[in-house]
């Protein structure tokens, strides 16, 4: 019998791995930085892993497509389509992004040219020097 304790902390931590790497691309890129676990839908308790609200933005990451993982099995694909649908209907654009997308860095690319911004060099400069500070 496994403990459930360690694999929910598992799966936090793989969950976290996905969304870090994101907030690190936009650090690095100089890009604004979104808000986290933003709660878009005025009744239920939906949120977005990201989101930028002034542009109606909202960025998931979603992570264990091959493994079996929730947004890959059939009920948590379904519950993600009501998710979803229910943001558009809220006039939100939903951006998705899988663990490829982070590995390369793709996904900044496609946050600059939604959010219709160049990268800050200045900002990625600082990040960079942060991101390799030795301690």
């Amino acid at each position: 019998m496994e403990d459930s304790g360690y694999q929910k902390l598992l799966k936090k931590h793989e969950r976290e791995k996905y969304e870090l790497s994101f907030l690190y691309w936009v650090k690095i890129k100089g890009l604004p930085i979104p808000e986290r676990e933003f709660v878009f839908h005025p009744e239920r308790k939906w949120r977005f892993d990201f989101a930028y609200p002034n542009k109606k933005i909202g960025i998931e990451i979603e992570g264990g497509l091959f493994m079996q993982g929730r947004h890959s099995r059939g009920t948590g694909y379904v519950a993600d389509c009501e998710k979803y649908n229910q943001a558009a209907l809220l006039g939100w654009r939903v951006i998705r992004f899988t663990e490829k997308d982070l590995r390369r860095g793709d996904c900044c690319k496609i946050v600059e040219t939604i959010l219709g911004v160049e990268p800050n060099p200045v900002a990625a400069e600082r990040a960079r020097r942060e991101a390799f500070k030795v301690f």
